[in-house]
């Protein structure tokens, strides 16, 4: 336990921002051994909020670069599939963005916001929103707060 409490807040970050990117990994068991492990619940829910939220608003940018041409293309995709994909994105618009923090498909989600072109402010905030919310309840259960 002491390597995670050397990781620090710093580690916290760098791990929260990476999971909320194309890296494979949790930021849930990461948050909780850093939390565990520095006995700092505001620290980490800040630092693991704005890691994390970083991390989903570069995906989302990412996103918003991509190209159906370039889907269709190099991952083979049909174009009826791509537009299924969109009317259901616009269907829940930028309130999706409250559900990015789900592992293994909250990266997708924000990919598809970027690609889709949801209003970037609001998506931005909802973003933030979830992933706040996500950490502070891992606080709850963890019982601080």
């Amino acid at each position: 336990m002491e390597w995670l409490e050397g990781l620090g807040l710093f580690g916290l970050f760098i791990g929260t921002f990476l999971a909320a990117t194309v890296f494979p990994f949790s930021s849930d068991a990461l948050y909780l051994g850093i939390l565990a492990a520095t006995g700092n619940p505001v620290g980490c829910l800040v630092v693991g909020t704005i890691g994390n939220w970083l991390g989903s608003v570069l995906t989302y940018w990412i996103g918003w670069l991509g190209r159906w041409e370039w889907i269709e293309k190099w991952f083979k995709v049909k174009p009826e599939t791509l537009q299924r994909q969109k009317e259901r994105v616009d269907r829940y618009g930028v309130w999706l963005a409250l559900t990015a923090w789900v592992p293994f498909i909250g990266d997708v989600i924000a990919i598809a916001l970027g690609f889709y072109k949801t209003r970037p402010g609001w998506t931005m905030v909802l973003l933030l929103v979830g992933k706040f919310l996500r950490f502070l309840v891992w606080n709850l259960i963890y019982g601080i707060f």
